[in-house]
């Protein structure tokens, strides 16, 4: 398949303003996150997506190629599908042939090994899936945190249900020892559509546990749309709380 990296991103972040541009080390976070998914090997192209021409602007001085879109997007999947036939163009490739992998522009450490991986799969499976995203084993401390998004997996590995709350319940367990009675896997953030997909983000109907969760991928479960998994071995920082900045340029200090 033809592989495209887009980065959706907006300076209007409702829980840390400006984020994408937040010095990390020298440099804005959301160059960081480019320059990541430039060193994956699989994508023919790599593309920021946003309704900024300063964004704009400053991508293309990092000799990254960039799509204006509409600032009436309310979420990242919702922005590149504004633009989908754009980005299977720019990749060269067609709907059916494509695959559109989507960063989020506040993952400053995307590892371009996850983006090469999210590709091999999406080589190897038969049928091709609809959209694919990776997951990892969380640890007990964060089991119980809403700013980490957990996702519960059939026995096949498909996804059946994204929450901010700890799924699934252990019933009659104290919340501190529900670790070692289920599997807890985190959700790192990455989603892989193929194209055709994508392109029918805009006709699929209004997802009541999109907006109670506030997470985009509930619209493609609501909807029937199915997402597979695959695990990694750690989670990709992504970054919405001060403190996750904070935490994202301690690390960047040690590299």
């Amino acid at each position: 398949m033809h592989t495209i990296v887009a980065v959706p991103a907006r300076l209007e972040s409702s829980r840390l303003p400006g984020k994408v541009l937040a010095d990390i080390s020298g440099k804005p976070m959301l160059q960081w996150v480019l320059e990541g998914c430039r060193r994956a090997q699989a994508p023919s192209a790599v593309v920021l997506c946003t309704d900024s021409a300063d964004l704009i602007e400053r991508a293309q001085g990092w000799g990254v190629q960039a799509l204006l879109t509409s600032p009436a997007c309310e979420s990242g999947s919702e922005r590149l599908a504004s633009v989908v036939d754009q980005l299977v163009e720019l990749g060269g490739g067609s709907a059916h042939t494509s695959l559109v992998i989507n960063v989020q522009g506040d993952q400053p450490f995307i590892d371009p090994a996850v983006i090469d991986a999210m590709a091999a799969e999406f080589g190897s499976r038969t049928p091709t899936p609809e959209v694919l995203t990776p997951v990892y084993r969380m640890d007990a401390g964060k089991i119980h945190n809403p700013n980490v998004v957990k996702t519960l997996l059939a026995a096949d590995g498909r996804a059946l249900y994204f929450s901010r709350s700890a799924i699934p319940h252990v019933r009659g367990v104290e919340p501190d020892q529900w670790h070692a009675h289920a599997p807890y896997w985190g959700h790192v953030g990455i989603y892989g559509y193929r194209a055709d997909v994508l392109s029918r983000w805009g006709s699929l109907p209004e997802s009541p546990l999109e907006q109670i969760e506030k997470l985009e991928q509930l619209r493609l479960l609501e909807a029937g749309i199915q997402i597979g998994t695959f695990p990694v071995a750690e989670e990709s920082l992504s970054v919405d709380t001060a403190e996750q900045l904070e935490q994202a340029r301690a690390i960047a200090r040690q590299l």
